[in-house]
């Protein structure tokens, strides 16, 4: 390809882009890919999703979200106006000019990074690979992955980047049932491998988010995300440490925590729980633990964090175990429910809830598990096959455990009913009773 034909390249996509007539790709249609879909849709472009489940990409070509932050009737009319379809075919990808890859990266057992989607997601684009495509990746990952992977199976095709095509990382900053903030208006931060590569992704961000912030690499996003994530783990493995020692010293950690933060500067108030949940907190900050031990750098505070954090389903266990003693009653045979088992308030994502331990944990005692969560209806685990109970068989129940604290609940009838309460979230704030036991 000649030097006129490559700018040709370049400029055409910058001028597709900055006219919204270029043909945007999601690839991964779930938290992350869906809203980022919408988002591209509703400033007018044409947006093709691609997805490996077939029941996924159904219910968005009938208009059907899946995604909490994504009703249905915002859905619908862009599928109805043609801005937005869903497909399985990787084939889509030839008539693409950006595509943006949301695929989940997991940890495996060992707590080493999968990157099996990716890679997977990465052959199917090179099948179909061609001059003038910008490609996203928003997977959270190592920082290298961008450059030493992804590139790599790219580049095969003989296109130069940051002439011919583009390559960039962007951090997925998703925050499920958050109502202030959403994809539309988190700043996005973009790094490329070339500085052409950032320009364009900066480019393109901006046609539909507020506020786009590029930096130097691909290496410094992939590290941003991970320092986000790290960050918030950490200092809620302090919380929970905390929350810890003052049991031990008959001390109300939520005071402590409530007076500290009354600090004009130099605090930050961070709270314990019953252990870490969600697509990221738990998982993301291993990404850069492992790392780091490639270059012979071990990560304490991120494997201290992860210990402790890990510990806190079987301590909120232990608190229930010795409020049943205390009250007479075994934990084996008792009658527990469980108050949420999402991961957090008002939503229905149960991916690493800290639920699921505290409910294994309860049944290998040999406890009896019944749980009420509006969001949840049917709670598949371990063999284990649970429905949602109305807040009032609470009232059966030897031991309540407030897991997650749906703003729903009715709190004030839950005191009423029940005959002993484990507060993992502080959610009765306020109310005196000698039913209840808090983290």
């Amino acid at each position: 390809m000649s030097d006129v034909q490559l700018a040709f390249t370049a400029e055409a996509l910058q001028a597709k882009i900055g006219s919204r007539t270029a043909r945007v790709g999601i690839v991964g249609l779930g938290y992350v890919g869906l809203p980022l879909a919408v988002e591209f849709a509703k400033a007018g472009f044409e947006v093709t999703g691609i997805d490996v489940s077939a029941a996924k990409a159904e219910r968005v070509n009938a208009g059907d979200s899946y995604v909490g932050d994504i009703a249905s009737a915002t859905l619908r009319p862009l599928v109805e106006s043609g801005k937005l379809r869903a497909t399985t075919d990787f084939s889509a990808v030839a008539d693409l000019d950006t595509i943006n890859i949301c695929v989940p990266t997991p940890l495996r057992k060992t707590k080493d990074p999968d990157m099996s989607f990716i890679v997977s997601s990465c052959q199917e684009i090179a099948r179909y690979f061609h001059p003038g495509t910008l490609v996203i990746l928003e997977s959270t990952t190592y920082p290298g992955t961008t450059d030493e992977v992804v590139l790599p199976m790219l580049a095969q095709s003989g296109l130069k980047v940051g002439e011919d095509f583009f390559l960039c990382f962007s951090p997925e900053r998703v925050d499920p049932g958050n109502p202030k903030f959403q994809t539309l208006n988190i700043p996005k931060v973009v790094g490329g491998v070339t500085a052409a590569c950032t320009e364009m992704g900066r480019l393109f961000y901006a046609q539909a988010l507020q506020t786009v912030v590029p930096v130097s690499s691909t290496q410094v996003a992939e590290m941003v995300k991970l320092l986000e994530n790290t960050f918030r783990m950490i200092n809620i493995g302090l919380a929970n440490e905390i929350a810890l020692m003052c049991d031990r010293m008959g001390i109300n950690v939520w005071e402590v925590i409530e007076a500290a933060a009354t600090k004009p500067f130099g605090f930050m108030p961070f709270y314990p729980g019953p252990g870490l949940g969600g697509h990221c907190i738990p998982i993301d900050p291993f990404y850069l633990s492992w790392k780091t031990k490639q270059a012979g750098i071990e990560a304490r505070f991120i494997e201290l964090a992860g210990y402790i954090n890990g510990q806190m389903p079987h301590f909120v266990v232990d608190k229930a175990q010795n409020a049943l003693n205390d009250a007479g009653k075994p934990v084996k045979g008792s009658r527990i429910h469980v108050m949420g088992v999402a991961y957090k308030r008002d939503i229905d994502d149960m991916r690493e809830s800290p639920a699921l331990d505290v409910i294994l944990l309860l049944q290998k005692r040999g406890a009896t598990i019944t749980y009420s969560d509006p969001h949840v209806p049917v709670l598949r685990l371990d063999g284990l096959n649970l429905e949602a109970s109305p807040e009032e068989a609470a009232a059966a129940a030897d031991c309540v455990i407030i897991v997650t604290d749906h703003s729903s609940f009715d709190y004030a009838g839950l005191v009423e009913r029940s005959q002993l309460i484990v507060d993992t979230r502080n959610a009765l704030k306020g109310v005196r009773s000698e039913k209840i036991v808090r983290l």
